[in-house]
């Protein structure tokens, strides 16, 4: 039992991982990724969506007419991002213009809606949480790493903190890779992360 479970937790964070193998959460993926704290921000907000949800709907499963099942299911999702964005909105204002948009469009992330009916309508509630708990954490990181290398390529810092590992120019400034900040740098630090990704779960 204890090892079912934990397989089912670590699944979420190399061998099933959500961004680098399953390509599920794209969309947030490439937006909102030009920095470490952004991409954490956005998986933990995603992370608590997704457990919260998954328990929601493992636990009220067998009372939902098939007809309307995936309604039922947007429902509850959408009730658990409105909390996340109303507190982020409230204490954590900086975070939340960063994300913009992204954290309402949680509601249609596909790993979340795929979570609840691939694995939470069919199981139950411990194994339910710790599926989302193991795919949330999966996202998080992934999104954390990709934000953390474009912004160590891009900026020249993690988490907003410079690192001074590139020559500088006449006035101090690093002489950075802007690519990585901008849009075609997420599609390239990915591809590479996910043929990282690819190797490392072949050995």
């Amino acid at each position: 039992m204890m090892n079912s479970q934990l397989k089912n937790f670590t699944k979420g964070l190399l061998l099933e991982n959500p961004v680098f193998v399953l390509l599920l959460g794209l969309c947030p993926t490439l937006g909102v990724t030009t920095s470490a704290l952004n991409g954490l921000g956005m998986g933990l907000a995603t992370t608590f969506v997704l457990v919260m949800s998954n328990l929601s709907v493992s636990l009220i499963k067998n009372f939902i007419p098939d007809k309307v099942r995936i309604p039922a299911f947007i429902v509850i999702i959408a009730s658990f991002v409105t909390i996340v964005d109303l507190l982020m909105q409230g204490y954590m204002q900086a975070l939340h213009g960063q994300l913009g948009l992204f954290i309402p469009l949680i509601v249609v992330n596909c790993l979340v809606l795929g979570r609840a009916e691939a694995y939470a309508s069919k199981n139950n509630v411990l194994s339910s949480v710790i599926d989302g708990l193991g795919m949330g954490l999966g996202f998080s990181l992934a999104l954390t790493v990709l934000g953390g290398v474009r912004e160590i390529l891009g900026s020249g810092a993690l988490f907003g903190i410079p690192l001074h590992i590139f020559p500088v120019d006449d006035k101090g400034n690093s002489i950075t890779m802007i690519v990585f900040v901008l849009a075609p740098g997420a599609f390239i630090v990915l591809g590479y992360l996910i043929a990282i990704s690819k190797k490392i779960n072949k050995q």
